[in-house]
């Protein structure tokens, strides 16, 4: 595999970092590695192996002989810097919203349709963080008859809003345990700002149709990545008290019925999945399991009783990890491997 020199945007949040644990323990073959921020984290340093890395402040000229820029900041900044980046002769691959229903930009898990990014024309989104465990379960699935209609509910961890998001709810919770004389103020301004010891049916704004912004993408991106654009789905995404890792509630109608046994041989089969499936003994996946893990966990793997061709499962999968930063990590070094740099 050639080396390459990388810079990643949004180092100091809580995807950047991982990304950054992930080149290292995977011997990312980089020679040089650059790290951006927001102005307020410009000189902070980070260490990275053997060395420290200085955070440095972005320029529309600091993407100069870099091959590869991960994007992991909003999607404001991806929407200003990665056609900047492009521009410079960079691949960019995003974590943000922004180019992902775009057609002219690959929409990429390694495991599910690499090779749709062959023909990048500089930018490669990833997809949401709830989409990308969804669609390596399906595509499983796929393998063996095809998909009428999928229903998927997820309970998405806090860290999904950044790192602010943890240190919320470590507060409010910390707050919450206190008697009641001593806490110093409310817990949250409104009730659709707490996140401890509550549950949260909304993630994003809503939009005419009743859903989310994140349901939506759900729907959008699962039918792109795996090219079946008029897929029924349904998505309810909820936030709940979990530090890290999102979990799904799932339900896969299939054209011919697949049994709870044959499922668990193709989902062990799959690369990237690990089945942890044996209710009788309290093993099922939680995010207690899944954080920290690389594969997407899949359990209570059922026949669905109200449709005698559907599937009932369960996911768990670290946001951050596969839903984020190794997705990206990967999807680099099949750039490399595959020759597919610019």
């Amino acid at each position: 595999m050639q080396s390459c020199s990388i810079g990643i945007v949004g180092a100091t949040g809580a995807v950047g970092k991982v990304f950054l644990n992930l080149m290292e323990a995977r011997s990312f073959p980089a020679h040089s590695v650059r790290l951006f921020a927001s102005p307020k984290s410009e000189g902070k340093q980070i260490v990275f192996g053997d060395q420290i890395l200085s955070v440095e402040k972005i320029t529309p000229e600091c993407f100069e002989n870099i091959d590869i820029v991960f994007i992991s900041a909003g999607g404001n900044i991806s929407l200003e810097l990665a056609p900047v980046a492009q521009k410079a002769g960079c691949v960019v691959i995003d974590d943000s919203s922004i180019f992902r229903m775009d057609p002219t930009v690959p929409l990429v898990v390694p495991e599910v349709n690499i090779s749709a990014m062959e023909s990048h024309r500089g930018i490669i989104a990833i997809p949401n963080c709830s989409t990308t465990p969804l669609v390596m379960i399906l595509d499983a699935l796929r393998s063996e008859t095809r998909i009428t209609r999928v229903i998927a509910d997820t309970y998405q961890s806090v860290s999904g809003i950044g790192r602010a998001g943890i240190e919320t709810l470590r507060s409010q919770a910390m707050q919450s345990l206190l008697p009641p004389s001593s806490q110093a103020g409310s817990v949250a301004e409104t009730v659709n700002d707490l996140l401890a010891f509550n549950v949260i049916p909304r993630i994003d704004s809503f939009i005419e149709n009743g859903y989310t912004k994140e349901e939506w993408k759900m729907r959008n991106e699962t039918r792109k990545i795996l090219n079946i654009p008029d897929l029924p789905i349904s998505a309810t995404c909820v936030r709940v008290p979990v530090e890290i890792t999102h979990s799904e509630a799932v339900h896969v109608d299939m054209e011919k019925p697949v049994t709870p046994t044959r499922a668990r041989e193709l989902f062990n089969q799959y690369p990237g999945v690990t089945v942890i499936d044996d209710p009788e003994n309290n093993e099922y996946p939680m995010p207690i399991t899944a954080t920290g893990k690389d594969d997407v966990l899949v359990g209570r793997i059922r026949k669905d009783a109200s449709n005698q061709n559907g599937l009932a499962v369960w996911i768990a999968s670290d946001n951050l990890r596969k839903g984020a930063a190794l997705n990206a990590i990967q999807l680099a070094e099949e750039l490399l491997q595959r020759n597919w740099l610019r």
